[in-house]
């Protein structure tokens, strides 16, 4: 085992203990960044609270133009676990805790690679990414940051993914009126019967959008994950409630999807649509400006030798940095098929060649 990978994973028995599961986020400023604090020597660092449990570390060693970006919560663990998921076991070649593949791997090679190393550097740590709410990454691009380049931490099993889908989640309120189910219009009183047409046409328009493409991806994702409602099966739904989300590609406009998925729904018996999450793609922009953005985060990850893989469905936060004009691209040790699973794990080799491509970015030589 190489001293660097020894260190990756020393600091990374370490962070997989600190207990940042999102839910319920019960994050301070102590923790894991008094931890942080202390093994990044020579590197100014930032602690900010953004509320919620929502918490960033902005580590600054030089005048990098370029920041790393990694997430430090992790999805609730589940009775499924074999072991205790806040202690790291390593076994057959491989990590096994919570977080150790999503994404607390990745920010352990990061402190080992700077231990090694003298250039410049800049760390960003956040405590926000599993609840779907960027106000670490929101703050930090609203500041005067100067960065041209970032490089956001999330299992693509070391390859620079260049391109990946956005997300929105939406909820929709449905309105019917009350009454018995031998009612000759129970059929169209219903908000339930309402809501499930709407999905009838909402999957049908789906199903018609697999033609689309964009950079190896094909077609739009959506799901209707929950639907609520009604009294009984002889009452007539006075209510009713649909949660779904899309992700569309990044050539694919949100908006005009959102206005299309809308307008499928009886407006007699709409009450509520209400968005309550939105990612862009990767890369942000129109067609062109996408495309634009695409081929400078490939010049890049050739630039820094990083093998470059393909588009993913998944969505990360390396958008964010993208929609606000960066160079921005995704490259982390794992493979996402592990991600918030039980006995959650990340391969050694996966480390040690995350570890070995930062140090070198960092200015080891090799």
């Amino acid at each position: 085992m190489s001293d660097l990978l020894a260190g990756t994973l020393r600091h990374l028995d370490a962070l997989v203990s600190f207990d940042t599961r999102n839910p319920p986020r019960a994050i301070g400023t102590d923790g894991i960044f008094d931890y942080l604090r202390a093994q990044l020597r020579g590197f100014s660092v930032e602690v900010i609270d953004h509320g919620a449990g929502a918490v960033s570390c902005f580590a600054v060693r030089g005048q990098p133009r370029r920041v790393f970006n990694v997430h430090l919560d992790t999805v609730p663990s589940s009775p499924a676990w074999t072991g205790d998921p806040l202690t790291l076991r390593v076994t057959d070649g491989r990590a096994t805790g919570l977080g150790a593949c999503d994404i607390k791997g990745a920010a352990a090679a990061l402190v080992a690679a700077a231990q090694v190393t003298q250039g410049d550097a800049a760390f960003l740590f956040t405590t926000d990414e599993e609840a779907n709410d960027a106000r670490c990454i929101a703050a930090f691009l609203a500041r005067d940051h100067g960065f041209e380049e970032a490089v956001v931490a999330e299992p693509t099993q070391c390859q620079a993914v260049l391109a990946h889908r956005g997300i929105s989640a939406v909820r929709m309120a449905f309105r019917g009126q009350v009454g018995h189910a031998s009612a000759e219009n129970a059929l169209s009183l219903s908000a339930l019967h309402n809501g499930m047409r709407w999905g009838t046409a909402a999957l049908d328009f789906v199903e018609a959008q697999h033609h689309a493409r964009f950079g190896g991806l094909t077609g739009l994702r959506f799901n209707i994950g929950r639907v609520e409602g009604g009294i009984k099966a002889n009452m007539i739904a006075p209510s009713a409630e649909v949660r779904f989300g899309f992700r569309p590609l990044p050539s694919q406009d949100m908006d005009a999807l959102h206005v299309h998925l809308r307008g499928l729904a009886n407006a007699d018996a709409l009450e509520a649509y209400e968005e309550t999450f939105r990612g862009p793609s990767l890369p942000s922009g129109d067609v062109a400006r996408a495309e634009e953005r695409r081929l400078a985060a490939r010049d890049l990850a050739d630039e820094l030798g990083l093998p470059i893989g393909n588009a993913v469905d998944f969505w990360t936060e390396a958008s964010l940095f993208s929609q606000a004009g960066l160079t921005a691209f995704v490259f982390g040790p794992g493979d996402i098929a592990q991600a918030h699973t039980a006995d959650e794990w990340v391969a050694l080799d996966q480390l040690q060649a995350y570890a070995d491509s930062v140090a070198r970015m960092l200015g080891r030589a090799d």
